[in-house]
């Protein structure tokens, strides 16, 4: 009686017969060619697609350009009426230009979640974003703070720079350093798991805009 064993290796031998004896190489080179990339979208049109897949996870986007990025920052907690706002140590002093009547709070070590809850809004920067998932990816990185400054206020503003955007997660993988704290949020805090109703803000910001800045 033939053992399993022995029918594997018959199996293996066979599909070694044409391979030399010794070669050095046995096997033929894997080659990494495959799409990595369900769209061939560059440019406004690959920012056009994080915008609709943004949308369709219910977040609120805004698209502008670097010289209006100031203006619309102030409308956007002006429309929401945040009179408070948490904000890396880091974020450019020129976001913020125009929003006078908002009271800044920088993150740091001492700033409790307990605070946090009683902010307005927060606004943030990001690593990078995927058009096809419309997913964006914070690491703790420059104008980002601690994963807690956006876990806890309830509106969050990110901005997403043009040069930022990747189309899909095989494109976003390779410019990621794995090592640091990722956040990947697509659209606001939700979850359906009581009664199958959704029900947004449980883990998170119950309100996400996010501004995509297109130069």
């Amino acid at each position: 009686m033939t053992s399993s064993r022995d029918r594997v290796l018959a199996k293996v031998r066979a599909a070694l017969a044409d391979v030399p004896p010794g070669a050095p190489d046995a096997d033929p080179p894997v080659t990494r060619a495959y799409r990595t990339a369900h769209t061939e979208a560059t440019g406004p049109a690959l920012l056009a697609l994080l915008a609709e897949n943004l949308a369709d996870y219910r977040a609120v986007v805004h698209q502008t350009t670097e010289d209006q990025l100031p203006s619309l920052l102030a409308e956007i907690l002006r429309a929401h009426g945040s009179r408070t706002l948490a904000v890396p140590t880091d974020l450019p002093s020129e976001w913020l230009a125009a929003a006078h009547e908002v009271r800044q709070l920088p993150d740091s070590p001492t700033l409790t979640a307990d605070q946090l809850n009683g902010v307005d809004s927060t606004l943030t920067g990001c690593a990078l974003a995927i058009a096809e998932t419309g997913t964006i990816v914070l690491d703790a990185g420059p104008a980002q703070g601690r994963r807690l400054l956006t876990l806890v206020p309830d509106h969050h503003i990110c901005v997403i720079r043009a040069h930022q955007v990747v189309a899909s997660l095989p494109q976003a993988l390779p410019r990621l350093e794995p090592t640091r704290p990722q956040t990947w949020i697509s659209g606001p805090s939700a979850t359906s798991d009581i009664e199958l109703e959704r029900v947004e803000g449980v883990h998170g910001p119950r309100r996400l805009e996010v501004v995509v800045v297109s130069g």
